[in-house]
């Protein structure tokens, strides 16, 4: 289903962002694989319901990802078990590049890259008890040093499919110079697909590939308020004012589906991406602040872009 000879885009997890509608609408403008957002193994091994709701894939998502966080083997065990019932589910990726303080504490994401041992137990166990067609792995360099070849290839040695990396190591957050050289040190240490992650743009996605080798491109906070960005990554064409209007009104209209009601309120932080750097954005977010009606959102939306 994942054709790496075309160099795929990724939607990259993105916690309180890459839901099922921000999924659907990037589906439909270049996208070709779509992950959720990061899912606590802890929290899906004992079916919290919020959680389980997190799971539901848009019709348009093939082929679809679930990235889980986890560090107890028992309960990724039981996560990847209770994933294994929902065949529209095509893979299960390792989260080991959240760099939060929270998830650190937690010995899950980014905190896995200072024990190697213990990452490579849990790709193991989750590759022992998936029935799905994909296991991935999602990483950073390393956690305050670079050690991209060592992670790659301990990483492919538990036959996963494909590694994606991020251009930075744990302690360079999200501000540091990205180091694509050091993904093209991973990528000449393995053998199987590596995505390149991390301040990818429309402009020089061209020259990330280049520069990297790599298989395939993940965008994440780049597509935050600029869903079109695999579009234009795909065309090297910029997109008009009219589909900007028509793609962020498709968005409203994923989150309405989704949400209902409550959209409306969702929606907001959607809008104020949308709306950076635009004359009048101020203007324009305080007015959608207080706007708890569909209709008029969708008016304000049309009068303002």
């Amino acid at each position: 289903m994942i054709d790496f000879s075309k160099k795929p885009l990724f939607l990259a997890p993105l916690a309180g962002y890459s839901d099922i509608a921000l999924r659907g609408v990037v589906k439909r403008f270049g996208c070709d694989v779509t992950t959720s957002e990061m899912i606590s193994a802890n929290a899906l091994a004992y079916n919290n319901d919020k959680t389980l709701h997190m799971l539901k894939k848009h019709d348009l998502e093939k082929p679809y990802i679930v990235q889980i966080a986890g560090s107890d083997k028992e309960n990724v065990k039981k996560a990847v078990e209770i994933l294994n019932k929902f065949d529209f589910i095509d893979g299960i990726d390792l989260n080991c590049g959240c760099p939060v303080p929270k998830a650190v504490k937690q010995n899950i994401g980014s905190s896995l890259l200072k024990d190697i041992d213990l990452l490579t137990k849990i790709v193991d166990t989750i590759k022992k008890y998936s029935n799905k067609k994909y296991t991935s792995v999602k990483i950073r360099l390393g956690f305050d040093e670079k050690i991209p070849e060592i992670l790659a290839k301990n990483i492919e040695n538990c036959g996963v499919d494909y590694i994606a990396i991020h251009g930075r190591t744990r302690n360079g957050g999200y501000k540091s110079k990205v180091d694509y050289e050091a993904i093209l040190r991973a990528k000449n240490a393995v053998n199987i697909p590596v995505i390149a992650n991390g301040d990818i743009s429309s402009k020089n996605a061209t020259d990330v590939l280049e520069q990297t080798r790599a298989d395939g491109l993940m965008i994440g906070r780049a597509s935050i308020g600029n869903p079109w960005i695999f579009y234009e990554i795909k065309t090297g064409k910029s997109i008009d004012k009219d589909t900007r209007r028509y793609i962020i009104l498709c968005h409203f209209d994923e989150i309405m589906s989704h949400y209902g009601d409550k959209g409306v309120a969702i929606f907001r932080k959607h809008l104020h991406e949308y709306s950076k750097s635009m004359s009048d954005a101020s203007v324009f977010r305080n007015e959608i602040n207080h706007t708890n009606s569909a209709s008029l959102m969708i008016k304000s939306i049309e009068d303002f872009f």
